[in-house]
């Protein structure tokens, strides 16, 4: 899968600045709305005080001529406009740039539309019902001032937005550049430099970062000192093998006779049957290593596995006259790698076979009790010490330095394969207190 990278700089850069022009972008719209409710409301006001004013003048003159006054000499004048009706329909007194006719036929506030614009009106009666005053408001005063309120509220905005974007932008590139100071100390590092990241200083938020990989490496370390481990364990257990293959096979060469060289190579067919043993426990150990779980796991019956792994190490029992016997309960399922199962058995069957005497006894068993599998190797061989019962689950340790055919890899084998299957391994003392009991027990849904 493709990784989309992005800039974190530039998102938060986003975020932040989205985020501040939202808000100031709602606070805008709500005092652009609340300032113009509050603007109609003072002209309004203005305008019924206005006609009121005119009202009670008018009442203590009511002549017979049209008084008209005189010239516009401020320019709001041209948006403001009254008149002065009488009952009878007579106009007593108008503005200079008032119709002849009424501004409104309707008592109180009013709106009209027209050629001459869009007006506010406010008509009135005096309390006799003799004089009428109607005094009118152009709406270009109302959104001169509502312009000039939301210019001043945006204004600050044009020149924030860029200042507070400069400010974001510098304030996340200094708070992200520890993150470009760990960038630059893992580039730097050579590839057997694993020890954990300990910067002088890192943000809070990248600590579960830091400890994941600080965690990588302590794992990554621990795997190549296994590898290097295994590595020299190896190249000295096959240094013994190849030694000797080299050794019988100098003798073979200078054989005298048929017969001796002969008993040469059959001793070199054995060491290098030894030697390929060998081999193949360490191969399965390689491949056992790198895994942290079961890759496709199924169900596998553990019965029928133990009865193929037997029968096919039925030749080597029946060559040391083994008293065998296997009783293997049906219907034990464990979930699984079958074939690392079949390794786990055979180990653990050839390990019994190498090390029982002739004419010994072998017993293996299959069982299911309440919510676990148990499959279990007993032999009547020499067995393994209390304390020395940990030390023989480790790679190449042997308690018979060598008197035995063997690698000292197949309990070794077994313990992993046992880990990876979430099995408990135990090793106990054989039947009637002789020789090796090994049990396996899974747990399973009852």
């Amino acid at each position: 899968m493709t990784t989309a990278w992005f800039s974190l700089r530039r998102r938060l850069l986003g975020l932040l600045l989205g985020g501040v022009a939202a808000a100031w972008l709602a606070t805008m719209v709500f005092s652009y709305l609340d300032a113009h409710h509050e603007v109609d409301e003072l002209f309004d006001a203005q305008l019924a005080q206005a006609a009121q004013t005119l009202l009670a003048l008018a009442s203590h003159d009511e002549g017979d001529d049209v008084e008209d006054l005189g010239d516009i000499t401020h320019k709001y004048q041209r948006r403001l406009r009254f008149q002065i009706w009488r009952v009878d329909g007579k106009l007593l007194m108008r503005s200079k740039n008032a119709p002849e006719t009424p501004l409104t036929a309707i008592n109180g506030f009013s709106e009209t539309r027209g050629k001459d614009g869009h007006w506010r009106h406010f008509s009135q009666w005096n309390d006799e019902r003799s004089l009428q005053v109607q005094v009118s408001e152009n709406h270009h005063i109302r959104d001169d001032l509502i312009g000039h309120i939301a210019w001043r509220l945006l204004l600050p905005a044009l020149f924030g937005l860029p200042l507070i974007g400069l400010w974001v932008w510098l304030a996340t590139r200094q708070g992200l550049a520890s993150l470009d100071g760990i960038a630059k100390q893992i580039a730097s590092r050579a590839p057997q430099q694993l020890q954990p990241l300990t910067p002088a200083s890192a943000p809070e938020e990248i600590r579960t970062m830091l400890e994941a990989l600080n965690g990588l490496f302590q794992r990554v370390e621990a795997a190549l000192e296994a590898e290097r481990q295994f590595t020299a364990d190896a190249a000295h257990e096959l240094r013994t093998p190849l030694a000797a293959l080299q050794a019988q096979l100098q003798v073979a060469l200078r054989a005298r006779d048929s017969g001796e060289r002969d008993r040469s190579l059959a001793q070199l067919q054995s060491g290098l049957t030894r030697a390929s043993h060998l081999v193949d426990q360490m191969l399965q150990l390689a491949r056992l290593d790198p895994e942290s779980g079961l890759p496709d796991p199924q169900p596998v019956d553990l019965a029928m596995l133990t009865e193929s792994v037997c029968a096919d190490l039925g030749p080597q029992i029946l060559d040391k006259n083994l008293d065998f016997a296997l009783d293997a309960a049906p219907g034990c399922i464990v979930t699984g790698q079958a074939e690392w199962l079949r390794v786990l058995i055979r180990n653990l069957v050839d390990n019994a076979i190498r090390y029982t005497p002739d004419g010994g006894t072998l017993r293996v068993s299959v069982s299911r009790a309440t919510g676990q599998c148990r499959l279990s190797v007993s032999d009547s061989g020499p067995g393994i010490p209390v304390g020395e019962r940990d030390a023989v689950l480790r790679r190449f340790h042997r308690l018979d330095q060598g008197t035995q055919p063997g690698s000292g890899l197949g309990l070794a084998i077994v313990a992993r394969i046992a880990e990876l299957h979430g099995a408990e391994l135990e090793l106990a003392e054989g039947e009637n207190r002789q020789g090796l009991k090994v049990v396996v027990l899974w747990k399973i849904p009852a």
